[in-house]
């Protein structure tokens, strides 16, 4: 937990181009666009199982819901965001492995798809016409909560690129898989990333991406079982950032798991992230001028 206050200093400190924000607070109404009623209901007054919360891995208390909520709000902000300003972020989130109607592996609500849902409504308002999102989840653990909810929903493409043996043991159906085996190094890993994302453009045509940026694909991860370096990252990320910025596609990004056995070197792998994103940023500023 303590990578989101590192990550938030050193963004202050080094980064100050990047405007930081209070996260919003997901409401009941906006969490049920994809979460099922009662599940939000037994976690916002405390009757959720303690089963349910093993599978968690949280313990229940007011103050781990609250912050879930904000979690969701804050990438459901970033998505607003970034149709105006083209790129923009979510300093936790990515909680890819909670279904409609309970939660798993530390995720509690799924941030993407509430985003994805209410950003289809809003825009669909202006619009007139279908909103489609790509999710792209580039976390080394399968999104099976997201891959769940969106399983028979063409307006959602699904795409993970994660490791084969890792978790979760059981996996879902993603619109696309890509299944990489343990000690993955940065080459094959971005000519996979490369397949998927012409894959992707073949397949489906997004009015807004996604992009979950997990930093646990690093060779320091404890839990990543890849390994990928540092400069492997931040081609993984110029790759996706580049493909949505020569479609004009807004792109928001939440940061997802991290383990790192040095908790700074997580905490610099996102940090270069939004030194990426900066980038892309201030090329989506040019347009406006």
């Amino acid at each position: 937990m303590a990578k989101y206050g590192l990550l938030r200093e050193r963004l202050a400190r080094e980064l100050p181009q990047v405007a930081l924000q209070e996260a919003p607070r997901a409401s009941d109404g906006e969490l049920a666009l994809v979460h099922q009623p009662a599940y939000i209901a037994s976690l916002a007054d405390g009757t959720i199982s303690p089963a349910a919360m093993r599978e968690i891995g949280f313990p229940w208390s007011s103050a781990m819901v609250e912050r879930s909520r904000r979690s969701a709000g804050a990438t459901v902000a970033a998505a607003r965001m970034a149709l105006y300003e083209g790129v923009s972020a979510n300093l936790a989130g990515g909680t890819h492995h909670a279904y409609a109607d309970k939660g798993g592996g530390f995720c509690v609500f799924n941030d993407a798809a509430v985003a994805a849902r209410l950003m289809q409504a809003e825009m669909g308002r202006q619009q007139r016409t279908p909103v489609h999102v790509a999710i792209i989840d580039l976390d080394v653990h399968q999104g099976n909560g997201t891959a769940h909810i969106f399983r028979q929903d063409d307006s959602v493409f699904t795409l993970s690129l994660h490791g084969e043996k890792n978790f979760p043991f059981r996996k879902e159906k993603s619109d696309l898989d890509v299944a990489l085996p343990d000690g993955c190094g940065d080459e094959p890993y971005l000519q996979a990333l490369d397949a998927a994302l012409d894959e992707l453009q073949h397949r489906f045509e997004p009015d807004l991406v996604i992009y979950l940026a997990g930093a646990d694909p690093f060779e320091g991860d404890r839990l990543g079982r890849l390994k990928l370096s540092h400069d492997g990252l931040e081609a993984r990320d110029r790759r996706v950032f580049d493909w949505c910025w020569q479609r004009r596609i807004p792109l928001a990004f939440a940061m997802a798991g991290g383990y790192g056995v040095k908790i700074e070197e997580t905490v610099q792998v996102q940090l270069n992230t939004y030194r990426v994103a900066l980038g892309y940023w201030q090329r989506w500023q040019t347009l406006k001028a």
